[in-house]
């Protein structure tokens, strides 16, 4: 453990991540999925976003939306998966300290930024099922790249807030972490200082870009499903349906690996089981996603097939 003396005190340069597994025969195993696993999502994301570019049919927000969803969901698994396959390969877990923080600003970076554009999306659909006369003049290219936009801002905000006040802390002992990257409730069970500020800054955190984007979701999909259900044709309201299943699909996944992951803050003896959630949420999720908006949606089913007939 190395250790850089300030004073009479010492402070931590590195950490040191126990990965997933310290058994060399899974290793290689493990490298292997995790690869597949990143090539999969890399690919599945670049190729809904190219037919989103190359469909003109596709021309339309909530393609847009999709098209920004799936550039983020690359950017949260580049953050965490190289990364790991290094750890596979090598005997190394240490990163340095300013990894370690860099890793998790732009996680949260990330990870905001899909909390937000999943409720600009629901917002989306309600205005195109619920509002469909104003649907073209509320739902403008300039109000789409501002919501996009803003909620770059929003998220960004919240990472560096959340960064900033966690280099704050004092690293002086323990500094482990039982984990394949770099998060808040690991990184706050190694603290040798107090963590109140941080733990009130999450909880802030928690309630204005989870909490309540989740409210906004909930409430505009109880109007949309209102609005479907008066519809009088059965085709009608399957139509309807089929946009919306897939949004709520990864709405679903998403929040549901987020509230595990940071509901037990300060549980030491939930981090093995904080790793298979970290997975689901930084890998799992990221590889579904382009196949639950492919396989759901027939629009971009067609697309890719053209798409790839072309090539």
């Amino acid at each position: 453990m190395e250790l850089e003396t300030s004073g009479n005190d010492s402070f931590v340069t590195e950490f040191v991540l126990l990965s997933l597994t310290d058994s060399p025969a899974l290793q290689p195993i493990l490298f292997v999925i995790f690869l597949l696993a990143y090539v999969a999502t890399i690919g599945g994301n670049f190729s809904i976003l190219a037919a989103i570019l190359m469909e003109p049919k596709l021309h339309t927000p909530m393609y847009f939306f999709l098209g920004n969803l799936s550039l983020l969901d690359v950017g949260c698994i580049t953050v965490t998966v190289p990364a790991t396959l290094r750890q596979f390969l090598s005997n190394d877990r240490s990163t340095p300290y300013g990894a370690c923080l860099s890793q998790l600003f732009f996680f949260h970076l990330l990870a905001g930024a899909d909390c937000f554009l999943l409720t600009v999306m629901a917002y989306d659909r309600y205005l195109a099922i619920c509002q469909p006369l104003t649907y073209s003049t509320r739902m403008s290219p300039g109000i789409q790249k501002a919501s996009v936009g803003m909620s770059c801002v929003f998220s960004f905000t919240n990472a560096l807030t959340q960064t900033v006040a966690l280099s704050t802390l004092k690293f002086c002992g323990p500094n482990v972490i039982n984990h394949f990257y770099c998060d808040l409730p690991q990184l706050f069970q190694l603290s040798c200082s107090s963590i109140q500020l941080n733990e009130q800054l999450l909880f802030v955190a928690a309630a204005f870009m989870g909490v309540a984007p989740l409210v906004l979701i909930t409430v505009s999909y109880t109007y949309v499903v209102a609005a479907v259900l008066r519809i009088r044709s059965a085709e009608g309201r399957k139509k309807a349906f089929s946009t919306c299943s897939s949004h709520l699909t990864v709405v679903g996944i998403f929040y549901g690996t987020g509230v595990f992951s940071y509901m037990r803050l300060g549980s030491v003896e939930a981090s093995d089981k904080d790793k298979g959630i970290g997975i689901l949420n930084t890998i799992i999720s990221p590889m579904l996603n382009p196949l639950i908006y492919s396989l759901r949606n027939p629009d971009v089913k067609g697309a890719l097939r053209r798409m790839f007939t072309r090539m």
